[in-house]
Formats: C-alpha cells, structure tokens, sequence
C-alpha cells in the first residue's frame, strides 16, 4: 500500500506548552490507523492541526504529497480530509438532511461557493449518504431531537457527503453503550471497506483491536509506541503511563495472548 498522509516533526505549542512534540507518523491508503493515549496527550490537538482548525507552530503535514499545514479547513476538505468531534456537533434546529447537505454542497471537491439552495447533485449525494448511515427515515427530523448515537452518525454521514478519501474520526465509539459501540464498530468497518483511509483517536481499546491495521500511542504530545495494537499494548511504557496495572493483569492472566 501507498501512503496517503504523513506528519513530519510536527509540533503545536500553546506559549510555552507544547501540546504536539516533534511528531512523525504516516497512514497508508486503506488502513485504519488508531491514535491512543491518556487525556491531554496532544490527540485532539494533533487533528486540530490536520485539519487546519489551528495552525502547526512546526513541522510539515503532506496528504497524497502536498503539503498542507497552511492551509484552510474549508481547503482541506475540499481536498478530500473530513473530520468529525469528539463532542457531537451539528446545525440543531435544522433537519437532518439540510445537514448533510452542507457536507454536499460546500465540502465536495470542486464546490465550496456560499448557496442558499442545494443542487440535484448534492440532493442525491446527501439522500445516498443518509441511507448508507440508515438515517434516511429520519431525514426530516430535527438534529437536536436524534439519540447520541444518530447524532454521531449523523456527523458521519455529513463528513462523508464530502466525499473525503480519509476520515478522521474522533472517538468514534465514545459515550456509546455496549450494543452501540458494537454497531459504531460495524459502521467504521463498512465506511473503510469503501475504500476510505480511517484515521482515528479512540480510548476503548476493544474498538481499537477490532479496527486498527496499527496503532500510536502520544503521552505529553510524544509518541512512546507505534505499530500492530497486539504489540503495542504489551508494551511497557505503554502500560505503565496509559493502560496500567489491571491490563498487564489481564495479560498474565491469558498467557500472555
């Protein structure tokens, strides 16, 4: 496989903290690639960056080669990188469909004009994209009355109505219950067998495990660990500053599986 996106020396300083440090990874076309670790590690930061929300203080962000850490939000998903948030987002009092109808019509390549009216394509666009999601009998509905679960998909289906060639997910799976979290993981996996490159922070370890061809583990804005996530969680730096104790418990308790 090719790589599609690289992070070289990247770093984020806020003053004189430094959220990003002097970080470098790639993500090959395809994969899912997971980013883990403690709360303030850098993770959400680290998008923030690669989706042109903030500025990187250093370092350079290629996608398929071109360098884009200057650039604006809109361009780069134009470019083809959508996002979603940790927090669920979206525009409350209106319907479902007119929300991803903005991914449609403004995130596209080739689109990006200011419209007070959506065109067929961008119609047909968000109607496929809302059916894929299974929100297409909700369509008419106000956002702010979906469950926290449609609502994720919901951002989903948006940042997917921009057509993005890799999508950042961040905590896909968090605030979900078991069953949702088990259908969230579903859902990830049938997005990347489209052929879209998943690049995502997630906590729940069994989410991980069950989606990520490899995996990075940040603490204080570094990298401590880095590849398949069997490997990774058995390391020990890992363990110590993230996982801790009960998992290496776990582990002595499978034989080490």
């Amino acid at each position: 496989m090719s790589v599609i996106f690289e992070c070289e020396r990247v770093t984020k300083a806020y003053g004189g903290l430094l959220a990003v440090k002097d970080l470098s990874f790639s993500v090959e076309e395809g994969e899912v690639y997971a980013i883990a670790g403690p709360n303030g590690a850098g993770k959400t930061t680290l998008f923030d960056t690669i989706s042109g929300v903030s500025p990187v203080t250093n370092g350079t962000i290629r996608f398929y080669g071109q360098e884009i850490q200057r650039r604006r939000a809109d361009d780069i998903c134009r470019l083809g990188i959508a996002r979603t948030f940790q927090t669920t987002v979206s525009f409350d009092t209106q319907t479902v469909l007119t929300n991803v109808l903005v991914g449609a019509a403004m995130g596209r390549p080739g689109t990006g004009k200011i419209t007070l009216e959506f065109d067929q394509e961008a119609i047909q666009t968000a109607l496929d994209v809302l059916e894929f999601c299974g929100l297409l009998d909700k369509q008419d509905w106000p956002a702010s009355s979906l469950s926290v679960s449609e609502r994720k998909k919901l951002m989903l289906a948006t940042a997917l109505a921009t057509k993005p060639k890799l999508l950042l997910l961040d905590e896909p799976v968090g605030g979900l219950n078991r069953q949702e979290r088990s259908d969230m993981v579903e859902f990830v996996r049938k997005v990347n067998q489209l052929g879209i490159t998943v690049l995502m922070i997630e906590h729940i370890m069994k989410a991980v495990q069950a989606l990520a061809n490899r995996m990075l583990v940040l603490h204080h804005g570094e990298k401590i660990a880095e590849g398949v996530p069997s490997d990774v969680l058995r390391d020990e730096r890992v363990i110590e500053v993230y996982l801790g104790g009960k998992h290496r418990e776990k582990l002595s308790d499978n034989g080490g599986r």
